[in-house]
């Protein structure tokens, strides 16, 4: 059964990284970048800090900053050690001479599970418990789920790992959001205003990548 799971796992990465055309080589690798969402990030700062008290408002702050270190911790120092799951773009897996890889970057040597994943999802899954808005939980986990296919892409990760690191994010944004609740008490769910914030900065920054993944040499 697990040979089975695997061999599909290769196929499928093989055949979703086989898509690929220098644009979207340019597009793919902006979209998988971490520091380059932050504009993203801090409009929901804003939006965060206009709804909450100031109290409440660091609570949430140190919850995310929980998700995404349970995240980081579980995949990278727990799962990582025990598995040693090369990445399909590592030279050291014979799958690598098949993966199509962008700027000659491998990563590191071990991907499962996709740390990537696990932080885009623990993320989406926070905001969900916390805005409770249907449209913006749906837009944040296309978000998230277009964030592991870049990683699939670039060559660094399996479908699995990137399954795996979802679910990881799941477990760690609910412990965290789990702990908020405990120590914030009671928080009725309210309409939040200026929600549309954070998707306007998620597509104007799509719009930014779309561009410059004309002229962008990664």
């Amino acid at each position: 059964m697990l040979d089975f799971f695997t061999d599909l796992d290769t196929q499928l990465m093989l055949f979703l990284n086989g898509w690929h055309t220098p644009y979207w080589d340019n597009f793919m690798w902006l979209y998988s970048s971490r520091w380059i969402w932050l504009p993203f990030y801090a409009a929901f700062v804003f939006v965060i800090l206009r709804n909450f008290k100031w109290r409440v408002s660091a609570l949430i702050f140190v919850a995310i900053f929980l998700t995404i270190f349970f995240a980081d911790q579980i995949t990278a120092t727990l799962l990582r050690p025990i598995f040693h799951r090369l990445r399909p773009c590592n030279l050291d897996n014979p799958l690598s001479q098949f993966i199509h890889v962008v700027a000659n970057d491998r990563g590191g040597a071990y991907g499962f599970p996709s740390a990537h994943a696990a932080n885009a999802f623990g993320f989406a899954f926070f905001i969900h418990y916390l805005f409770r808005r249907s449209s913006l939980s749906l837009l944040l986990f296309a978000w998230a789920l277009m964030m592991c296919y870049t990683r699939i892409y670039l060559g660094r990760h399996y479908p699995g790992d990137l399954l795996a690191g979802a679910m990881v994010g799941f477990v760690s944004a609910s412990l965290s959001y789990c702990m908020f609740r405990y120590v914030a008490g009671s928080q009725k769910h309210k309409k939040l205003h200026r929600q549309f914030i954070p998707p306007y900065f998620l597509l104007l920054t799509l719009l930014t990548f779309f561009i410059l993944s004309f002229f962008y040499p990664y």
